[in-house]
């Protein structure tokens, strides 16, 4: 598995019951610098992501698109629901930190090849299974840092959602300014099923988006829910027809790059430091208790019973 131990340190204490892991403090990775350049596309490869190692290359899993003042990121494994796997979350963090000082992008588009999937996230519970614990939350550190550095981004960010968005690829639209998506689309945050929750960002930003009650109803229920819903709630803005989804993003971006980007850099800011101090003791609290989780006999049963196709025993330990 290509995933850099993070600079975390984790404190392991046991009660009567469980195991829980919590960190100490937070951690930075140095990720490498390339270059962009005008109107070229960077691609980045993917490991398999049932085995986690560097079989089955594929140097156009990730690429980016450059044609200022919008950046289109696309993630192109249809033939695996456009999944991330650690490495090309890596490679997905570097785009963003190079975007991060672009003074030629104002305006960054996010989407998945094809009709089908935006994406199914970082894991489900055949790979999560594959993986150790300490894997697991490594992962899951790095998901948070990267979509962190997204929603950091000062350019506008849209997630363009043309299909299913399952579990943590919901997690990266959230950390998106704006989400449009196909009238065909869904959108699923399973992880409570699998004994667990969204560890990458949902329970402090889906309530900001869509309400307290509509975001707990989502994340406990782990139901699916249709495009409608998705734009009645508000997690989307718009819909669109399938196979319009990344006309109209692209559409949206130059709206947007051509006005001022002193004044949409500026008005992110604002928006942003409103919610900062909430959001960083939610943050605190979420990686806390997801680490914690991690092992738990309720995540070790759910993942179980995901993967022989049997209900789960959760027994709230």
């Amino acid at each position: 598995m290509c995933v850099c131990s993070p600079d975390h340190r984790f404190q392991r204490f046991s009660d009567t019951t469980n195991r829980f892991i919590a960190p100490l403090g937070p951690g930075r990775h140095r990720v490498g610098r390339s270059r962009f350049h005008r109107h070229n596309s960077w691609t980045a490869g993917c490991q398999e992501t049932a085995h986690m190692n560097a079989t089955d290359f594929d140097e156009n899993a990730l690429r980016i698109e450059l044609k200022p003042p919008v950046a289109t990121i696309t993630i192109d494994r249809p033939d695996n629901e456009n999944r991330f796997d650690p490495s090309l979350l890596q490679r997905f963090g570097k785009m963003v930190e190079e975007l991060r000082n672009s003074s030629e992008i104002h305006a960054v588009v996010i989407t998945g090849a094809g009709d089908d999937w935006f994406s199914a996230g970082l894991m489900n519970p055949a790979i999560r299974a594959a993986m150790t614990k300490d894997e697991v939350i490594a992962y899951v550190v790095d998901g948070n840092r990267i979509f962190d550095e997204l929603e950091a981004l000062p350019q506008i960010t849209i997630a363009a959602i043309n299909g299913k968005i399952v579990a943590g690829a919901s997690e990266l639209a959230l950390a998106c300014d704006i989400r449009i998506a196909g009238d065909h689309s869904s959108l699923m945050l399973p992880e409570a099923k699998w004994g667990g929750f969204p560890g990458a960002g949902a329970p402090h930003r889906l309530p900001m988006a869509v309400g307290h009650s509509h975001a707990l109803e989502l994340i406990a229920t782990g139901k699916e829910i249709d495009a409608a819903e998705m734009l009645r709630i508000g997690f989307v803005n718009h819909l669109h027809p399938q196979g319009k989804v990344h006309a109209a993003a692209d559409a949206l971006a130059r709206t947007i790059a051509a006005n001022g980007p002193l004044a949409t850099r500026g008005a992110k800011r604002i928006a942003r430091a409103r919610q900062e101090p909430g959001f960083r003791a939610a943050r605190e609290m979420s990686d806390t208790l997801r680490h914690a989780l991690e092992w738990s006999h309720d995540v070790d049963e759910g993942i179980a019973a995901a993967k022989e196709g049997r209900p789960a025993k959760f027994t709230g330990r």
